[in-house]
């Protein structure tokens, strides 16, 4: 008898940690559906991951206890059928800053200190290098029709996304939305606008098009959002205010209504 308790409690001690390593990589997967689609409903949630609403509110509720996550009733039309608005969650800048902004110190050190140096266009140069390397090997659009442009626009996110922007591309109306839901760099970017600017000057370049930027997680948004007509535009059309958020603008997203 005693032989077997001693069993029971060793079978009881290594499922502890089996099962704290399950709860972490639920919390962690959640996290990472808030980071890529927020703000998103608990039942969505838990359609995407197979989780019982319980268990994902429960998640959620700790998240939004640690400050990593909020809560905002749905928008009248984000409403489907009748009754109360459903609560729709995001991640807090708080909740994205876990997720790693590696060196930020320093880097914020060393561009200040290139721009001691160098000016303002050193700064500028740099920012334009460093978005070279994460879209190195795609080349500019070799004609402006919708389905080319779309998929460039696939292939652009898809070298953000590999570069640790978790970008995703969505449909809007008449055009494509590039929408950058980390930011490696946010911290930084939000005193050197210039890296901002530098993708967004990438992306004009490799798409010979007008591109408007709606959103920066720099400027307190949850996602980095650049909207890409699929009917060609002049890409010069007034640079000075495409780079800035859209006026306006809520602290969102940044996805349109659908």
């Amino acid at each position: 008898m005693e032989g077997t308790g001693r069993k029971t409690a060793g079978a009881r001690s290594s499922a502890v940690p089996a099962a704290t390593a399950h709860e972490g990589q639920t919390r962690a997967a959640i996290v990472q559906l808030l980071l890529e689609q927020g703000p998103i409903t608990a039942t969505a949630i838990g359609a995407e991951l197979g989780l019982a609403p319980a268990g994902v509110r429960r998640h959620l509720d700790a998240l939004i206890d640690a400050g990593q996550a909020r809560a905002n009733r749905s928008a009248p039309w984000q409403q489907k059928g009748r009754g109360r608005p459903a609560k729709q969650y995001q991640l807090t800048a708080a909740g994205r800053g876990n997720l790693g902004h590696a060196y930020d110190d320093l880097a914020g050190a060393a561009i200040r200190q290139l721009g001691e140096l160098g000016g303002d266009a050193a700064i500028s140069e740099f920012a334009r290098r460093r978005v070279r390397t994460i879209v190195d090997g795609i080349e500019p659009v070799d004609e402006h029709t919708a389905p080319v442009i779309e998929a460039k626009v696939e292939e652009i996110a898809e070298a953000f996304a590999d570069a640790g922007f978790a970008a995703t591309t969505r449909q809007v109306g008449a055009g494509v939305q590039i929408c950058q839901h980390h930011c490696p760099v946010a911290h930084v970017a939000e005193e050197f606008p210039q890296l901002c600017a530098a993708e967004l000057d990438a992306f004009r370049d490799l798409l010979g098009t007008h591109v408007q930027r709606l959103a920066t997680i720099a400027n307190g948004d949850c996602a980095c959002t650049t909207h890409v007509p699929l009917a060609a535009v002049p890409k010069k059309a007034s640079p000075s205010t495409a780079a800035q958020p859209a006026a306006g603008r809520t602290n969102d997203s940044g996805r349109s209504a659908e």
